[in-house]
């Protein structure tokens, strides 16, 4: 299975500002069309009530079809395979072709398959982590992307709190174990990883703290439920400029000859090894890909 421009380029790929639109409202479908968020998830689960469902579902569809939304991935966030209309929200969503397939609740590497298998050319599984259960399976889950297509995990803090019990706040001290180790596995397994919402829509200054927080995680992005919620992320995730000028030197330091071959380097009287060329040149392809849009 090949994937599409966007997803083929992985972490090179910005993907700071995530924003569910429920598929249920048309209003939100057309708008989305406008909104500066890097992806834009048609929400066929949480946000759309149980009498909605086929409705949304022929929604998204639809306006996936007559497209408009110009350099913003698109994905389809599906109802889970155990309930009523996750079979059709996956057939419908395979047919459709988004960049990706957002599915829910995903417990281990077992449940990948069946979500899977058949995908399109060009189109990536993402999977919400967002149980107890999978915390203890986070590698494996992980490991077992490529042989299912998956690219993208994403934090499914609403739900993992719940099942928890915890309360969270702004500052998740809760869920800063299961954060850190979502991400460890995602870094260890070349995913992107997504953190989870911001509940408080008025709250700007809490919003700023968590992007910044999950960041600080080292998270590629945020997921949204609100309009008014992606500059702060876009504005949070993007890399700092000092940052990429700093790796852009880096770059330029060991591609000059006399470095070529060497594994630490000296630049403005700081050790650089190799291991940093990476990175560098990660951050300067997100930027540059910030830049073109």
């Amino acid at each position: 299975m090949s994937l599409s421009p966007a997803a083929a380029q992985g972490q090179a790929c910005p993907r700071r500002s995530v924003l569910y639109m429920p598929a249920s409202n048309p209003r939100a479908l057309e708008k989305a069309r406008q909104i500066d968020c890097d992806v834009v998830i048609f929400d066929l689960e949480d946000a759309v009530a149980p009498d909605a469902k086929a409705e949304a579902r022929q929604a998204a569809i639809e306006a996936l079809g007559q497209g408009g939304y110009g350099p913003r991935e698109v994905v389809i966030r599906i109802n889970g395979l155990d309930t009523p209309w996750g079979a059709k929200d996956l057939a419908a969503a395979r047919a459709a072709a988004p960049d990706a397939i957002l599915v829910p609740k995903i417990n281990g590497p077992e449940d990948l398959a069946p979500y899977g298998r058949d995908l399109p050319d060009g189109v990536a599984l993402w999977a919400m982590v967002e149980t107890c259960r999978s915390l203890f399976r986070l590698d494996a889950l992980a490991a077992a992307a490529a042989a299912h297509g998956l690219t993208t995990l994403v934090a499914g803090t609403n739900d993992l709190a719940k099942e928890m019990r915890c309360e969270p706040g702004v500052d998740r001290a809760p869920l800063a174990g299961p954060l850190s180790l979502l991400v460890a596995a995602a870094r260890a397994h070349g995913l992107t990883v997504l953190d989870g919402v911001f509940n408080d829509i008025d709250d700007e200054a809490g919003l700023a703290r968590q992007c910044a927080q999950g960041a600080a995680f080292g998270f590629d992005g945020k997921t949204l439920i609100h309009p008014r919620q992606v500059d702060t992320a876009n504005r949070v995730f993007a890399p700092a400029p000092e940052a990429v000028q700093w790796s852009r030197r880096v770059v330029e330091a060991f591609d000059s000859p006399e470095n070529q071959s060497r594994g630490v380097i000296r630049v403005e009287g700081r050790m650089v090894e190799r291991l940093h060329l990476e990175e560098a040149r990660r951050l300067i392809a997100v930027a540059d890909a910030i830049a073109a849009r």
